[in-house]
This record gives structure tokens, C-alpha cells and sequence, in this order.
């Protein structure tokens, strides 16, 4: 028995994984990451860091974000603590779905995971106060490599639940490029 659910999404690169959870009167288990499982479900990341985000209130604005070559990143997102929209958008030059994202809602409860490939931008928004978000990392963090999109840019149109007198963004999250402006760092690989 299969103790993971794996999902593709619009955009097949961008994959939603469910655990399963294993429960009785005391509480439960699961596995949130098994090397083996992931890569037979296609997913032949190796992560070497896990990062941490405390969002205070509904609203947070985080992205989109990625990492460039020589130091791009994959990432698996999951939620702790509330509930986030989460946003994958593909940059990769030459793909079949440049341009295009995908999003899934990830929460405490469900236990859901989305797998981020590297080329693609990333963001999410929390839909809860004290939202708590762990995500792990398939390269270092290399802020020379750092780029951004912006997150409400009307070529991308996405459809974010929340409304732009909502969204609460850092000041390098302000500054972001357009769509329009942004010149990608990624090449599409078809896989074999």
C-alpha cells in the first residue's frame, strides 16, 4: 500500500502529493518525504535544506520567487500550521506551457504537499492568521541568483482568492518585474 497519493497538475511538472495519515485515539503518523517513494513517482529531487515561514495574519504575499542557474531550485511545500494558495509558474522557455501556472490550496489538516520543479516561479498567499510553512530545497540558497515575478501581473492573470488591498508583501516583493519585462533563465528539457 502506497503511503502517498501523487497527483499532477494542469502544468504535469507541478505534482500535488497527499500522505496518508495512519491515526487512532492518540493522534497519528505519516510519512511527509520518502526518496524512494518520490522517485518512483517521477520526482528525482535531492533536497539539502528545509526553510521555515511564519505568516501573523491572512493576506501574506510570498512570491513569486525563484532561484536561476547556476543555482536553481526545486521545491516541496507543505503546510504546518493554517492554509495557503499555493502557485507554481512555469518559465521555462520553450515548454509547451511557458507562461502558464498552476495552483493548488495546501493545509495543516490535509496534509498536502506540492512539488515545484526548478524553472518554475513560486508563490503563495496565506488564507489564515499564523500560518506556518516548511518547504524543502533541492540547491542552497544563492541570493545572487534570486529573481522575481510579479505577483498580481495581468499577462499571468492569476487568479489569487484574495484581492490586492489584502495583499501584504515584502519591500522586494513591491519591485518585482512584470511578465512582460522579465527575461526567463530557463530552457525547456523535454524528458525523455
Amino acid at each position: 500500500m502506497s503511503k502517498f497519493a501523487f497527483e499532477p497538475l494542469a502544468i504535469p511538472a507541478v505534482i500535488l502529493i497527499r500522505p496518508k495519515k495512519f491515526g487512532d485515539a492518540r493522534g497519528y503518523f505519516m510519512e511527509t518525504y520518502s526518496a524512494e517513494a518520490f522517485a518512483a513517482a517521477g520526482i528525482d529531487a535531492v533536497f539539502v535544506q528545509d526553510n521555515q515561514s511564519l505568516s501573523a495574519t491572512r493576506g501574506v504575499m510570498r512570491g513569486l520567487h525563484f532561484q536561476a542557474p547556476p543555482v536553481p531550485q526545486a521545491k516541496l511545500v507543505r503546510v504546518l500550521k493554517g492554509v495557503i494558495f499555493d502557485v507554481a509558474v512555469d518559465i521555462r522557455l520553450g515548454s509547451p506551457s511557458y507562461g502558464r501556472w498552476c495552483a493548488a490550496t495546501l493545509t495543516a489538516d490535509g496534509a498536502e504537499q506540492l512539488f515545484v520543479p526548478r524553472g518554475f516561479a513560486h508563490g503563495f498567499c496565506t488564507l489564515e492568521p499564523n500560518t506556518e510553512v516548511v518547504y524543502k530545497v533541492d540547491g542552497p540558497y544563492a541570493p545572487q541568483t534570486e529573481g522575481g515575478i510579479a505577483w498580481n501581473d495581468p499577462t499571468l492573470a492569476i487568479d489569487w482568492p484574495i484581492t490586492a488591498a489584502e495583499a501584504q508583501l515584502s519591500g522586494k516583493d513591491t519591485v518585482l518585474p512584470g511578465f512582460a519585462e522579465f527575461a526567463s533563465p530557463f530552457r525547456y528539457e523535454a524528458r525523455p
